[in-house]
């Protein structure tokens, strides 16, 4: 057994590095020979990359007039669109980073949207039978071989059960996850092995793409996953969706699997079609705020939503609601990615600059800690033309953009679930704007937000978090003295010495310190007041004047500190 399996493992070794030399060789054909002759000759002879006439940095140097993004997007597309579907997708998805990438390279992967090759129907019919475990003419009484979508992952079919019910089948493409899975591995070993010598790739942070996107690609490879996201995202909106505007197609589990999806077809418009909607954007437009607004109400209290809502996945039906389709691709934030965004929106919403760059610092990724007062500077002039305007003159999309293109200076980047967030939500915004209607996503949002921002304070909320606070605290303390007991121990045995030295600075450092315990005792007493405060009203024994006595204890106590508090403040 043994034996077989190291003779498999050989094979996959084997076919992997003829498909590695078939990418180098394509990559050097379209001029980054450099970058993969300085950065994987140490690993693979050089026979394996034949080198091109002209390397990318003697092109750019002899076209002066052509721009680095536009020049490197040209070169990748072409590389990408001799690779196949895997790195087509990558490409997609590159298309869609707009904090990373500048817009001229953006223009150049955004045509690798309609590079996908068909795939011949006869193929596809081989799959569905395979996953049926028989003719696919016992099920259905017509498939239409000619696809009305094809995606580097799937093809999509109209169809006909034999009860006559109306279907759409989703059929992935012959042999894509064994593609998909040896092309992403390779292109993580690649994008490493580039940005050890390549401080400008190293910077566009490309492995760490590989890898997010590696990880979301597992899930857009089961169709039975994709089932399950329609499934949830149809309960969420139910506690919603009061008017039942929203409509998720019905998914026939027992004809689905891994490879293939059959779902009811639709009977509606795509938003995408605008042509089709002349003389009815009055009649649409209500129910399309509505929709959306009701879709931001689910996101801001459930956290998990569509990740790829474009003008193609939303339908205004026949009965005038509003169908979604393409479960794909779905995002989820925590409840303290929620809070965080909400802060991140009622920031830009009042143009609190120092609280927006702290919210985003809190769940953005960057190698060191940026000038914040700088960047704080940047963030003000970058939003200084929106302010004096009312949230419906306000544009979502150029402020989101905005305010990304300024972290991406400074080197500060969203992470794989918070740009899909604002991914979502800028191409939300863009399929109003598509049908020339007057909507703003911040005029749809800003109504939930301050509700959940003043609602943030409610008793309940508040003793909850107390209560956690209270239980990381007691957890902490229970083993912070062995921590202590540990580092004494080994700091006594391995004669450890650290010394301060703060000469010239000595009235500076002093007043620091006293400043701190000011600090410190002023917020003990904002919290003995608070408590006392809260107490009020409640169901506590022992009163006076109406009064618990506990939070007269707790006023005297806020009393002394803030007396000594001011005994200290004197000194600074």
């Amino acid at each position: 057994m043994d034996l077989i399996k190291t003779g498999i493992g050989i094979t996959k070794t084997i076919r992997n590095v003829s498909r590695l030399r078939e990418i180098l060789v394509i990559f050097a054909r379209h001029g980054f020979d450099e970058f993969i002759s300085g950065s994987l000759t140490q690993l693979i002879p050089n026979f394996v990359l034949p080198r091109s006439k002209k390397g990318i940095k003697k092109e750019l140097e002899e076209q002066g007039h052509k721009d680095w993004g536009e020049l490197l997007g040209f070169r990748l597309r072409k590389c990408f669109e001799e690779l196949g579907p895997a790195f087509v997708k990558f490409g997609q998805l590159l298309s869609s980073r707009e904090d990373i990438f500048d817009e001229s390279f953006i223009a150049q992967m955004k045509i690798l949207r309609d590079q996908v090759k068909p795939v011949p129907f006869d193929d596809s019919v081989k799959i569905i039978n395979e996953s049926l475990g028989e003719s696919w003419k016992n099920v259905f009484s017509d498939i239409d071989p000619e696809p009305i979508g094809t995606a580097s992952i799937g093809v999509v079919y109209r169809g006909t059960l034999k009860n006559g019910s109306k279907v759409v089948l989703k059929v992935q493409r012959p042999n894509i996850k064994k593609v998909m899975i040896t092309d992403f591995s390779i292109m993580n070993f690649v994008s490493k092995q580039i940005e050890k010598v390549s401080d400008e790739i190293r910077y566009l942070g490309i492995s760490r793409i590989v890898k997010d996107f590696s990880i979301s690609l597992q899930n857009e490879l089961n169709f039975n996953i994709e089932a399950l996201n329609s499934e949830k995202l149809k309960k969420n909106l139910a506690v919603h969706d009061k008017e039942g505007l929203f409509y998720i197609p019905k998914v026939y589990k027992e004809y689905s699997s891994e490879r293939v999806l059959v779902m009811e077809l639709l009977d509606g418009t795509p938003f995408s079609e605008a042509e089709h909607f002349e003389g009815q954007i009055e009649k649409i437009a209500p129910q399309l705020e509505k929709g959306l607004k009701t879709f931001i109400k689910t996101f801001l209290t459930d956290g998990f939503f569509h990740a790829d809502l474009h003008g193609g996945n939303f339908f205004y039906l026949k009965d005038e609601n509003i169908g979604l389709i393409d479960f794909g691709l779905m995002g989820h934030l925590s409840k303290k990615g929620r809070e965080n965004f909400i802060a991140i929106i009622y920031a830009l919403l009042t143009f609190n600059y120092e609280n927006l760059v702290y919210e985003f610092l809190d769940v953005a990724e960057y190698e060191s800690i940026p000038d914040i007062d700088e960047l704080t500077s940047d963030i003000r002039d970058a939003l200084s033309p929106f302010v004096g305007l009312t949230v419906q003159q306000t544009n979502f999309n150029v402020v989101l953009r905005e305010v990304i293109t300024t972290l991406r200076k400074h080197e500060i980047f969203l992470p794989r679930e918070w740009f899909i967030v604002f991914r979502a939500l800028i191409t939300l915004d863009g399929v109003g704007k598509s049908l020339n209607m007057d909507i703003d996503l911040f005029s749809l949002m800003e109504s939930d937000i301050y509700s959940i921002v003043k609602n943030s304070f409610k008793k309940e909320d508040l003793i909850e978090e107390a209560v956690w606070l209270g239980r990381d605290f007691l957890s902490s303390s229970k083993v912070l003295p062995r921590h202590i007991k540990w580092f004494l121990k080994d700091f006594s045995k391995k004669g450890y010495a650290f010394e301060i030295v703060h000469k010239g600075h000595e009235k500076q450092f002093d007043q620091v310190t006293t400043a701190i315990l000011f600090l410190s005792h002023s917020l003990l007493a904002s919290v003995f007041i608070g408590s006392g405060i809260f107490l009020i009203g409640t169901r506590v024994v022992n009163h006076f004047a109406d009064i618990p006595t506990v939070t007269y204890i707790l006023w005297a106590i806020a009393t002394v500190l803030l007396l000594k508090g001011f005994n200290l403040s004197r000194k600074l």
